[in-house]
């Protein structure tokens, strides 16, 4: 294994996120003596990160704003910085295209510049996606740290920019970017939006008679390699302590199968005694899918030694679990 390299003080943007609350709890409980600091806009709301308010530090700032970067950064000094704060949602990028590239492209080059302009030097993980790679052909799965990028969406070509920026502002300014391009990774707190969560949410307003039992669906062929969420930020937590700045590294899990078998695993953990209908909502359909995502992630587990420990079911029940909850308590 590698030596691990010693962190003090990090800075999460994103912090209020999905990924980025889960990172956070996962710090304050693993790694107690490491000083948590996250960036968040003043308007995001809070929910997720409850159970760590007053065992963080937050502070006021926006991406696009190289200003507030500056001022953050020099009052945090970072050892390591978690850039996951984006706009993340592929259907979104189609509708807002400028919006999307602003967000992550030049908020992206914001932090980056910041962080040389401050004299300071953090490890920095820069959250790319899976996405970057587009739609592959079989012959090129799994799929590797160097097959070609092929962006398909604006959100895609959003993380193509923000792998690029760190891939350059490391050989550039010696700035120590380390890059993941992370496969599909879901559990309790991922946003509605996404698929698995979307039907999670679906089921449980359908088991407690606040939906007709009709489940909207978009499409259902395509594959997908799952990861819990508890586990993707293990892995990132090994990536800034134990991986070599200026490299890229697929981060997946090991259960891959179709939108379709997903539903019918989490079908099978319904309460409803009824039939529920399947339905497709032309809404949930995009202008252009990538529909086979089947990494290889030899070179993280060969750097780290990282291996996923939660079982997919888990991370379904976990996830149908959570929106029970908000369904029960009317906040979903």
């Amino acid at each position: 294994m590698p030596t691990s390299r010693r962190i003090e003080r990090v800075l999460i943007t994103g912090i209020t996120g999905f990924v980025g609350s889960h990172l956070a709890e996962y710090i304050l409980a693993e790694h107690p003596g490491v000083a948590v600091h996250g960036l968040k806009r003043w308007r995001s709301p809070k929910d997720n990160i409850l159970g760590v308010i007053g065992r963080v530090t937050l502070h006021d700032g926006d991406l696009r704003d190289l200003a507030s970067l500056i001022r953050i950064l020099a009052q945090t000094k970072p050892d390591a910085i978690f850039h996951l704060a984006a706009q993340s949602y592929v259907p979104t990028s189609f509708g807002a295209p400028v919006d999307t590239l602003d967000t992550n492209v030049i908020g992206t080059a914001n932090l980056l510049e910041a962080v040389r302009l401050a004299g300071i030097d953090p490890v920095i993980h820069v959250c790319s996606s899976s996405e970057v790679y587009g739609q592959v052909s079989r012959d090129e799965l799994p799929i590797t740290e160097t097959c070609p990028l092929r962006p398909v969406s604006p959100y895609a070509v959003s993380k193509v920019g923000e792998d690029m920026l760190a891939y350059m502002y490391f050989h550039a300014h010696g700035v120590k970017t380390i890059r993941s391009r992370m496969f599909t990774h879901s559990g309790p707190r991922r946003g509605e939006v996404f698929v698995d969560s979307w039907f999670a949410l679906q089921l449980a307003r359908i088991e407690a008679g606040k939906q007709e039992p009709i489940l909207r669906v978009g499409n259902l062929d395509s594959v997908r390699t799952f990861c819990d969420v508890r586990d993707t930020i293990r892995a990132y937590w090994l990536l800034v302590t134990s991986c070599p700045p200026g490299e890229v590294y697929n981060i997946g899990g090991p259960v891959t199968m179709t939108i379709r078998e997903m539903l019918a695993m989490l079908l099978g953990m319904k309460r409803y005694k009824g039939e529920i209908a399947i339905a497709v909502d032309p809404a949930l359909l995009r202008p252009k899918d990538v529909t086979l995502q089947i990494p290889s992630t030899a070179k993280f587990t060969a750097a780290t030694g990282w291996q996923p420990k939660i079982p997919y079911a888990q991370t379904l029940r976990d996830m149908l679990d959570y929106w029970r909850e908000h369904v029960a308590r009317g906040t979903a």
